[in-house]
């Protein structure tokens, strides 16, 4: 499990009041003091299994998604011509499978941690985020997919 931990460990960090963690998805720069080791235990544990939940409803719904893409596949015929519809289709069956079990996972994660930590420990975290957000590396990989998918849909046609 050494994935999850060193995933787990970037939400903990030393600060001038002591052990804060800080939760992803919550606001920037709020973080809860950690008062005692069993405290940071029982945290990471449950970061561990959020983390270990959400991995598993992404791998299964995904590849749940891409069988029964393969069966809709079939009844297009060939995957070329329809390509715009086999990705409508896509989209949304994967929104279905993946992302309303993610809803209620992110619902249930967000109504939990207020039970580990208390407001009154709550401190300002200062410094850069310790979960930064890789966008400019997003927008890369989208740029590319779009550039690959045009290529194969335009320019390498059978004649």
């Amino acid at each position: 499990m050494g994935y999850l931990d060193s995933v787990v460990s970037r939400s903990f960090r030393n600060e001038k009041a002591g052990r804060v963690v800080v939760f992803s998805g919550d606001r920037a720069h709020r973080g809860y003091l950690v008062r005692s080791a069993a405290d940071e235990l029982k945290i990471k544990s449950f970061l561990k299994m959020f983390l270990f939940a959400q991995l598993s409803i992404q791998l299964l719904g995904m590849l749940l998604t891409l069988a029964w893409m393969q069966d809709f596949g079939h009844d297009f015929g060939r995957h070329a011509d329809h390509i715009f519809k086999t990705g409508g289709i896509f989209l949304v069956v994967y929104a279905l499978v993946v992302g309303l079990p993610f809803f209620f996972l992110w619902r249930a994660y967000k109504k939990s941690f207020p039970n580990f930590v208390s407001p009154q420990d709550e401190v300002q975290v200062l410094g850069p985020n310790p979960n930064p957000r890789p966008w400019p590396l997003l927008a890369v990989v989208l740029i590319s997919a779009g550039l690959l998918l045009f290529i194969a849909l335009y320019l390498v046609r059978a004649k």
